[in-house]
């Protein structure tokens, strides 16, 4: 063979790619790196000081698959930071998860534990409920009990811990990395034995030695399923939210290069491979986004992004996603939004930061007058899309010292849900007037929002007339 294809020796084929339509070198296929002592990467993760992020400039290309979803771990991974929920609250929400995702099933599954009475209560309900998609999956221990726990209840596929980096194999679990490869194919094996479908959560990817244990990992899981003809599904855990979206970042913090390996190198196809990211560096949407880019068919997700620690990525913000890099809701149904979110503050008593996009009560409320000006001459000025036919949350105003007439005007407006010719102008004299009288509250030491009870208030006193006529068009249309 001519010299140019040869590598250190090493004879590598040379094939035509009918996915890349050009001939490639065959991947180089990567061992097991058996090492005496844990490798932390103190270059990067030196604990005393904040993680570093390196570059290495290599690009790999974007592969986004022809089918992407999303899934959800609310019921497991978000239970484990909120007050538990009961059993018709879990009913409901998975209700509304079916909802959401629309009849192509774009929210394709929902994680539970099995380990209490209530966890099975509810796995039991949902089931029950008959919906194709979410399907209900579990998470389980590695053990012969839990094993026959989810095949008795009838779960056709369940998630497995598999510890990736040298944090967890040798400080955590005190084994060596072939001991601890050895222990997880087994395991798989033996779920696989059950009848029930493995998803293997490679715990802390974004720590692990890449090419010395994730990619031969990944590759023995992956020829283990092609042995019993049973998908392994590999879930990448970005655990500590280490991640990093940026292009040319170095492994092991290369979300694309992750994804990219995976596909190349291990032979994991798109569809089983589901990426699992925390928000502990605000990077948890973005990095989800990439995962898709790369070739990672499913995003895994919580409503609201509740979670371990600074939680998951919100599964409201990836359906956005998914509608803004596809370019089609693909049927989902988009409100539901709203009303997972007032489901969660006025039925379980989750509290909702006010500012938090898409769910939060003020996330397109503005204050400044000048915006509210804007949005009163053209609503598209200021708001994000049209929120009131998409999410049931119209554009709206918080008045305060910084209003001005414009935001009490479309405060007005909004609230009475003025259209057309029944808008009220600004320069209206109950608008001045009220705009006096709201100046006059600050200029006295008030340093709080105005209420809408307080501004209806305030708008009989000044002109009953026009309140009286504003509230009859506001009853009429609600009847």
């Amino acid at each position: 063979m001519d010299k140019m294809f040869e590598h250190n020796n090493d004879m590598r084929e040379i094939t035509f790619s009918p996915h890349t339509n050009v001939l490639e070198q065959a991947a180089y296929k990567y061992q097991l790196q058996e090492r005496e002592t844990p490798n932390l990467y103190r270059n990067l993760f030196e604990y005393d000081s904040i993680p570093k992020v390196a570059f290495n400039h290599r690009h790999v290309p974007i592969n986004m698959p022809s089918d992407i979803w999303i899934t959800d771990t609310t019921f497991r991974d978000g239970q484990q930071s909120t007050s538990p929920f009961t059993v018709d609250q879990i009913v409901h929400l998975f209700g509304l998860l079916n909802k959401l995702g629309g009849e192509k099933g774009i929210i394709r599954q929902s994680e539970f534990f099995v380990y209490s009475q209530k966890d099975r209560d509810a796995v039991k309900e949902c089931m029950a409920q008959g919906y194709e998609f979410p399907e209900v999956t579990s998470w389980i221990r590695a053990n012969e009990n839990d094993f026959k726990l989810v095949k008795d209840i009838g779960i056709k596929e369940t998630g497995i811990l598999v510890s990736c980096s040298d944090y967890h194999i040798y400080n955590k679990m005190g084994l060596t990395r072939q001991s601890a490869l050895d222990k997880y194919v087994n395991m798989v094996e033996k779920v696989i034995d059950h009848g029930i479908r493995p998803r293997c959560h490679f715990e802390d990817i974004t720590r692990a030695d890449f090419y010395g244990f994730v990619v031969p990992l990944a590759e023995r899981l992956t020829l283990l399923g092609e042995k019993y003809n049973v998908p392994v599904k590999i879930r990448a855990c970005d655990t500590m939210g280490y991640g990093v979206s940026y292009p040319g970042v170095a492994l092991p913090r290369s979300v694309q290069g992750i994804i990219y390996g995976l596909i190349h190198y291990s032979g994991v196809k798109s569809e089983n491979l589901e990426w699992h990211g925390h928000n502990d560096f605000y990077k948890v949407v973005s990095n989800a986004a990439t995962a898709w880019l790369y070739g990672c068919s499913g995003i895994n997700c919580s409503l609201l992004g509740i979670g371990e620690r600074t939680g998951n990525c919100p599964l409201e913000a990836m359906v956005i996603e998914y509608a803004s890099l596809r370019g089609t809701t693909d049927g989902m149904d988009l409100s539901v939004i709203t009303d997972i979110a007032q489901y969660f503050e006025s039925e379980i008593g989750y509290e909702i930061p006010a500012r938090t996009p898409f769910v939060g009560r003020s996330f397109n409320t503005t204050r400044a007058g000048i915006h509210a000006d804007g949005l009163l001459k053209d609503e598209e000025i200021y708001n994000i899309f049209n929120t009131a036919k998409i999410l049931k949350r119209p554009a709206s105003v918080a008045v305060d010292s910084h209003s001005g007439i414009a935001g009490i005007a479309h405060w007005l407006n909004g609230y009475f849900a003025l259209v057309g010719d029944e808008r009220i102008d600004k320069r209206h004299p109950a608008i001045i007037k009220m705009k006096e009288c709201v100046d006059e509250l600050y200029a006295n030491g008030r340093n709080t929002v105005m209420g809408d009870s307080e501004l209806e208030d305030m708008l009989q006193n000044i002109d009953f007339e026009l309140y009286r006529k504003l509230a009859h068009i506001h009853v009429k249309k609600k009847h």
